[in-house]
């Protein structure tokens, strides 16, 4: 077993660390956005700061801004803004005798980011063999796992005394992603991912990124956009995931606890199974083609439901004029998931199965908000728009990013982006997407890292949570053309690619000390020299400073909120990657990849 390398822990933050940065984005800057530093200094006296080129001369200087205790980390802060040099190139950045590593100033400064993240989905693929040619190397090819997926239902009792009857068909739910550093497959997590890739292509009707062959995939070269083709691999799983017409199947109806559910048959037809999954959890590490626990169909879930129903009506609009058989196969399957969810409104997802996660969602109102919406700009249907209307989520302020368990955000962007959206509607939607920018950017003024979110309790997945405000945060600059809203993006790529207390970039392969020892069964080097360790372009889950189970026990009471985070394979919790988390750094990377809006 490979020495697995832990970061430098602090109690309290500078004073406590040897690392004091200066800490900054260790892939580099466009010319035309903020360029932003942070140096860890215990006392309050401006430090002078230098921008030196290759040959070490000086091409920028000026002095640091105190900004005092950083409630996030523990550090006590000083902030550089050398945004006003423009010229590309490759400096590093001095302050107060401590040089950083060099980084590169340049227009096209994101796009391996984009293109590597992207990736991060081909080989997260399930039903193909992955091709060295397309993975980047022969240590990334393996064999297809799960190469003829067709289950039945899960069937007996499960960790709560629940006596499942199980199902009378088989479905061939082949294809889609692997979920994270597990084999499971999961709706309600794919559909939020496969949301954001597809709206990445939506919002970009001119010029969408990765047209054809601009992407490492087996499809290139088929005439079709390649960020389409790989959004099709998992839509036809989603797709797959349907529930057959006339099947009755019994259900737990409400909210009833912990179990043993209460069964109640109803007419299931149209609904989503929540998952496909182990049964029970494969060992680490297990590559997807050696796994040999049985695969299951786990019962259909209002939340799966709506997940369906808003990402086929979102395909079906992108798909017209490209594959109208496909575009139309989507809408017929949004319809029939949208009536079956407005039939079953309150099936919540079961919990007391072991071998995969739960993804359970007490609150469905932003799910059902969001398919309506997507439902709407689909067809244009005034019975839609008014059921909309009358939805109190249509017209209450966004709460937050989007996630998975929070889809309302989902719902407003394409409101305020899709085509056949009526002016009004459109713009109402865009002052909450705005609004909510202002709301971050607030939160920004507030952390000493000047990163938009200002909370000291750092969730499961909080890098993924930090994107997603950058993408709100990107798309009130498309809607304002203001610099500041920009700026606020560049600011949560800068967080998770070093600017950071742990000076870490959370990214596999790129700046001076990527993440390299994800949770992961087939990026597993840790446990197994013969298996490769991670592709480049592969996000952290992140700091979590709420949850501390198994190997991340030892930070608990040892961390403050974004330095709660350890390079440790087995750390799941805080090291684990995910598709949600990794779709919203395809989304950012690619629009900050694209000329400025």
């Amino acid at each position: 077993m490979r020495r697995i390398i832990l970061p430098l822990l602090a109690l309290t933050g500078i004073g406590a660390t040897d690392a004091p940065g200066p800490h900054l984005n260790q892939v580099g800057f466009r010319p035309d956005t903020a360029k932003r530093a942070v140096f860890a200094a215990a006392g309050s006296k401006s430090l002078a700061w230098d921008l030196l080129d290759e040959n070490g001369r000086v091409v920028a200087n000026g002095r640091t801004i105190y900004f005092g205790p950083d409630a996030a980390s523990g550090d006590t802060v000083h902030q550089i803004d050398f945004g006003a040099f423009r010229t590309p190139g490759t400096y590093r950045l001095r302050v107060d005798g401590r040089t950083s590593h060099a980084f590169t100033i340049a227009a096209d400064v994101y796009r391996p980011l984009a293109r590597a993240s992207l990736n991060f989905f081909y080989q997260q693929r399930a039903g193909i063999a992955i091709d060295a040619r397309f993975a980047g190397g022969s240590q990334w090819a393996r064999a297809a796992g799960h190469g003829s997926e067709v289950v039945t239902c899960f069937k007996g009792r499960d960790l709560a005394g629940t006596d499942w009857p199980g199902c009378p068909y088989r479905l061939d739910v082949t294809g889609g992603w692997y979920d994270a550093g597990d084999q499971g497959k999961y709706v309600v997590n794919g559909g939020i991912a496969l949301w954001i890739l597809q709206n990445l292509y939506e919002i970009d009707t001119g010029s969408p990124p990765f047209p054809d062959g601009a992407a490492a995939l087996p499809e290139a070269g088929n005439g079709i956009n390649d960020l389409l083709d790989e959004t099709r691999w998992e839509m036809r799983f989603l797709l797959s995931m349907q529930v057959p017409e006339g099947q009755t199947l019994a259900l737990p109806l409400g909210r009833q606890g912990r179990g043993p559910y209460r069964l109640t048959p109803v007419d299931a037809g149209g609904m989503a199974h929540h998952k496909v999954a182990d049964r029970n959890w494969t060992k680490l590490p297990t590559a997807p083609a050696d796994d040999r626990e049985e695969r299951l169909l786990y019962p259909p879930s209002t939340a799966a439901t709506l997940n369906l129903a808003a990402t086929a009506a979102q395909c079906a609009r992108i798909w017209r004029g490209i594959d109208n058989a496909f575009a139309k196969r989507c809408l017929v399957a949004a319809g029939k998931a949208y009536q079956a969810a407005l039939r079953n409104p309150d099936v919540y997802a079961a919990q007391a199965f072991t071998g995969s996660g739960g993804y359970g969602d007490g609150d469905l109102s932003d799910e059902l908000y969001w398919a309506t919406a997507e439902l709407y700009a689909a067809t244009g249907m005034p019975e839609l728009a008014d059921a909309l209307h009358r939805m109190p989520l249509h017209a209450a302020p966004l709460s937050g990013e989007p996630g998975w368990a929070s889809t309302a955000a989902l719902g407003t962007i394409t409101l305020a982006t899709a085509a056949g959206v009526s002016p009004a509607e459109r713009a109402a939607a865009r002052a909450k997407l705005v609004a909510l920018a202002d709301r971050f950017l607030a939160e920004e003024a507030r952390s000493g890292y000047h990163i938009p979110y200002a909370s000291t309790a750092y969730q499961w997945g909080s890098n993924g949570a930090i994107l997603g405000r950058g993408m709100i945060l990107a798309l009130a600059a498309r809607f304002t053309g203001e610099a500041r809203y920009r700026d606020g993006a560049v600011d949560t790529m800068d967080y998770v690619l070093g600017r950071n207390p742990l000076d870490q970039s959370y990214v596999t392969g790129f700046g001076w000390q990527p993440m390299m020892h994800p949770h992961h069964r087939f990026w597993a080097q840790t446990f197994d020299a013969r298996m490769p360790g991670p592709p480049p372009g592969v996000l952290s889950g992140g700091a979590n400073s709420t949850s501390f189970p198994e190997a991340s026990a030892s930070l608990q009471g040892r961390c403050v909120g974004s330095r709660c985070w350890i390079d440790d394979a087995r750390a799941y919790a805080h090291n684990e990657v995910a598709i949600n988390w990794n779709a919203p750094l395809v989304w950012l990377a690619s629009d900050l990849a694209a000329t400025a809006h």
